[in-house]
């Protein structure tokens, strides 16, 4: 990347032409085959999603939160010189089914406190906190997973998107969400009423 400009600007003579070839041109037809079915693919977990929570307010919620993962991903890039290549994309898409995926979990938690009848700021807190283990241990398993990958030539980017981005998941599934789905249906916290009753003192 440092040198293409340069190389590009050589005048060649009459009948000559430059084309660049190897790794280049493999990753470039790569993204391109895999750009094509993408807006299917992301059309058909949009539907999905409709179809699990019946709303299309929520889902607009979990698409607004999803490009917030690239926060993670930058960071992990930035700190590990890595560079975001084909396989570093691949590793984006899957970390986007992945907040996806603990979206759903934390969001069917809340809705499910709220149909039983609890207040929503109420289900909204128990549901938010009772799903903090079992989101955690899926996004430590699979940190810890990808870390022997991280040395790997070919695998390291894209390790280092899904380990950074999925770490930095966990705080937008588990606060990001719940306070955006609080502001998205109006939830406000309960008033409590001041106690009236007069305290005895002493003369």
């Amino acid at each position: 990347s440092r040198v293409r400009e340069d190389i590009e600007q050589i005048e060649l003579p009459p009948g000559y032409s430059l084309e660049w070839g190897g790794e280049h041109e493999d990753s470039s037809q790569a993204r391109a085959a895999l750009a094509r079915p993408l807006p299917a693919v992301l059309a058909l977990m949009v539907f999905i999603v409709i179809c699990l929570f019946n709303s299309l307010r929520t889902t607009l919620l979990i698409r607004l939160i999803m490009p917030l993962s690239i926060i993670g991903v930058t960071t992990g890039l930035l700190l590990t010189g890595a560079p975001f290549g084909f396989m570093a994309l691949l590793g984006v898409l899957a970390l986007g089914g992945e907040l996806i995926k603990n979206q759903i979990v934390v969001l069917s938690k809340i809705i499910t406190e709220i149909d039983k009848g609890k207040p929503p700021y109420q289900a909204i807190l128990d549901g938010g906190t009772s799903k903090v283990r079992p989101v955690c241990m899926v996004i430590i398993t699979t940190v810890l997973g990808m870390i022997p990958l991280l040395v790997d030539p070919f695998f390291g980017a894209m390790a280092v998107c899904i380990m950074f981005g999925l770490s930095f998941a966990a705080f937008l599934s588990l606060i990001v969400t719940p306070v955006l789905y609080a502001m998205f249906y109006d939830i406000q916290e309960p008033v409590t009423a001041p106690a009236t009753g007069k305290r005895k003192g002493s003369k």
